[in-house]
């Protein structure tokens, strides 16, 4: 018995809470559908989900009528996210912070950025592309042009000119620095150091004196 003042719920009146989708074929909430005023009731015709969907299927009929391919999406577990640059989802904790970005991080992975910056440093500073400097290194056989120590990982080049001489490993590119790049204060440090040194095995006396005079090698 119904108590008097309270209308008893009627089956039209709960239906009015929910509508069918006619895409999924589902008596779905109306707040699982978008809002829509150009319709009667106020809501768009097809469950979010379906809109989505719908909406996703169009995206790529256009992108494919244009030549262009669509990236498929890829489930991503909590605390991931995928990197457009290299393709792997990996943990948070290889993303760097970005408080504009909707999610919080960087577009790209740690590494990935280090490389994109090293490609634009490349191009900026020396204007070479990644390729030229991989040629380079070739060309040295993978070691420094001075020392001769393996994976040079500076780019010496003419502070005036900005011509590239070459690759150096930081030790040779920090000593032609200190030198700030003289040939001739670098033939006197050596003239200095062999004066110096004893024994001077590693060096011929013939050699010294070709390069430093005969006093040199006094």
């Amino acid at each position: 018995m119904y108590k008097r003042g309270v209308s008893r719920a009627t089956y039209s009146s709960i239906m009015q809470l929910f509508k069918r989708c006619p895409d999924c074929g589902r008596d779905l909430p109306i707040s699982d559908f978008g809002r829509n005023r150009l319709l009667k009731d106020g809501l768009q015709v097809y469950c979010r989900d379906c809109c989505a969907r719908r909406g996703a299927a169009t995206y790529r009929r256009k992108r494919a009528r244009l030549g262009k391919t669509v990236r498929e999406r890829v489930a991503v577990p909590p605390g991931h996210k995928r990197c457009p640059g290299c393709g792997e989802i990996k943990a948070h904790s290889e993303w760097h912070r970005n408080r504009r970005s909707r999610d919080g991080f960087a577009d790209r992975c740690k590494e990935c950025r280090k490389q994109r910056q090293r490609v634009e440093h490349l191009k900026r500073k020396f204007g070479l592309t990644v390729e030229e400097h991989q040629r380079l290194l070739a060309e040295q056989g993978g070691r420094c042009a001075i020392c001769g120590a393996q994976n040079p990982t500076h780019t010496d080049h003419d502070h005036e000119t900005g011509t590239v001489r070459g690759l150096l490993c930081g030790t040779c590119n920090m000593g032609l620095g200190q030198f700030r790049d003289n040939p001739n204060l670098l033939e006197a440090a050596a003239a200095y150091l062999f004066e110096r040194m004893e024994p001077l095995d590693d060096l011929p006396a013939a050699r010294m004196r070709a390069l430093f005079g005969s006093s040199s090698a006094a």
